[in-house]
């Protein structure tokens, strides 16, 4: 009868370690889907990757640049000769002739000396000598043109870059904001059961009872809003990384502090040396001064040289006909000069240089721009840097004052208000603080865009 039982302690015993492996097996495959749904944590360089990947503006700038690589090379081919041909058929209303008048005893009688019906095939091959250097500026305006599309993608680029790592640390702030908001929430309900156990006895009022209800009320609330914040910002990024915005994200945690080196000057200077923007204006600068040399071509004649071959006959093979050889050919020179159009070409050289010098004012205005969005970032980011160590000091004082209020309330020689403006103050104190902290590395990232840098 033992070993019945027994047996029956060990059946019970299987059954029951089956049962624990069968629900750990169901959720630790409910943890793995979960994983896999919302997937691998991105870090800061793969969502920037994913960005320039899908980005439609990036790509904008990239189809612009393979457009005027294109433009360049069409116009590298006007320094070579170029080729035509052409097929023509004439059909007349009667043979060409030649009338001969009467003489002597010869009446008057016509000649022919052509046929009715002609074929004409012909080659023509013209190599340009001389165009006032037209050729040769249209060229270089179509490469000032490829590279300030470069320089635009490089622009693209940065911005980019930039917006990807703002959102990223709003997201981490965000989350950031999200774990206060549930640490508060947790010290709150600690206290207001402390408060409960309290009033159970007869040791406090009602409304000390009451006033502890409505502090973990607001929050409560306080944590629906920072859950929907950390949403919001997810979607945000799911928006800048063009993927769904309902698709799970996670993001790798460097919202950390390292301090920055750099002087204003230093920036400043390696704004002026790698900024786009100013590439671009200076290669704009030297467009406008293209446009003056092409102008000028006008006032030049221009010289080419022809080669034309031709074949014609009086049947469609072009074989000749009884009046004229079946081929010929010839070499010419042609010079076209256009010297009056009152005063078009002089007014448009005019007109070209006044486009210089406003291109000059704009590089001005540019490299103006960047100064002050240097300096603007450079001083955000000291901002920053000043505000971290200060909110970082005043987080140990707000833990200690919380700690410290929450014993003196236990001893009953603090009161629920006390205790309350003691987590208030704790809970504005880590929002400071992370405030500073997301706000310094998105200076950061603002300065390393206003600076022209990628990294």
């Amino acid at each position: 009868m033992g070993e019945i039982f027994q047996g029956g302690k060990k059946s019970y015993a299987k059954k029951k370690i089956a049962l624990v492996i069968l629900i750990f097996c169901l959720c630790g495959g409910g943890i793995n889907a979960k994983a896999q749904e919302q997937g691998e944590a991105l870090t800061l360089e793969q969502s920037i990757a994913i960005a320039l990947e899908r980005s439609p503006l990036f790509h904008l700038a990239q189809k612009e640049v393979t457009r005027t690589n294109f433009l360049q090379k069409g116009a590298r081919s006007d320094f070579f000769p170029k080729l035509s041909t052409g097929y023509n058929f004439t059909q007349l209303n009667e043979p060409q002739h030649f009338n001969v008048p009467a003489s002597g005893s010869v009446p008057a009688h016509s000649i022919t000396t052509g046929p009715l019906h002609t074929y004409i095939w012909n080659v023509t091959v013209e190599q340009p000598l001389f165009t006032g250097w037209s050729i040769t500026t249209n060229y270089q305006l179509a490469k000032l043109g490829f590279d300030i599309a470069k320089v635009q993608e490089i622009q693209a680029k940065h911005d980019l870059i930039r917006n990807v790592k703002i959102g990223y640390f709003e997201l981490l702030k965000a989350e950031k904001f999200l774990g206060v908001a549930i640490q508060t929430e947790k010290q709150v309900g600690e206290h207001y059961k402390v408060a409960e156990s309290f009033f159970d006895v007869g040791i406090i009022p009602k409304n000390d009872l009451l006033q502890s209800e409505v502090q973990l009320a607001q929050a409560k609330q306080n944590l629906i809003q920072a859950d929907n914040g950390v949403n919001i910002a997810k979607s945000t990024f799911n928006t800048i990384l063009r993927r769904d915005v309902n698709e799970p994200l996670e993001v790798v945690d460097i919202l950390t502090y390292a301090p920055s080196t750099e002087t204003l000057d230093d920036c400043i200077c390696k704004a002026y040396l790698n900024r786009p923007e100013l590439k671009e204006m200076a290669l704009k600068v030297e467009e406008a001064r293209k446009q003056i040399t092409l102008a000028k071509s006008h006032f030049y004649p221009s010289l080419s040289l022809q080669l034309y071959y031709e074949k014609q006959g009086d049947t469609p093979d072009v074989r000749g006909t009884q009046f004229q050889d079946e081929e010929s050919w010839n070499i010419f020179t042609s010079l076209n000069w256009t010297f009056w159009e009152w005063g078009k070409t002089y007014y448009s050289v005019k007109a070209n240089k006044i486009g210089v010098i406003q291109a000059e004012d704009a590089l001005v205005q540019v490299r103006d721009t960047v100064t002050l969005e240097v300096k603007n970032a450079f001083l955000k980011l000291q901002e920053s840097e000043k505000n971290i160590k200060v909110t970082e000091t005043a987080i140990d004082s707000a833990e200690e004052n919380f700690r410290l209020n929450e014993a003196r309330y236990k001893e009953q020689v603090a009161t629920t208000t006390d205790v309350m403006d003691a987590q208030t103050l704790l809970t504005q104190a880590q929002i400071n603080y992370y405030n500073a902290l997301s706000d310094y590395n998105i200076a950061r990232a603002q300065l390393e865009r206003a600076m022209g840098l990628e990294k």
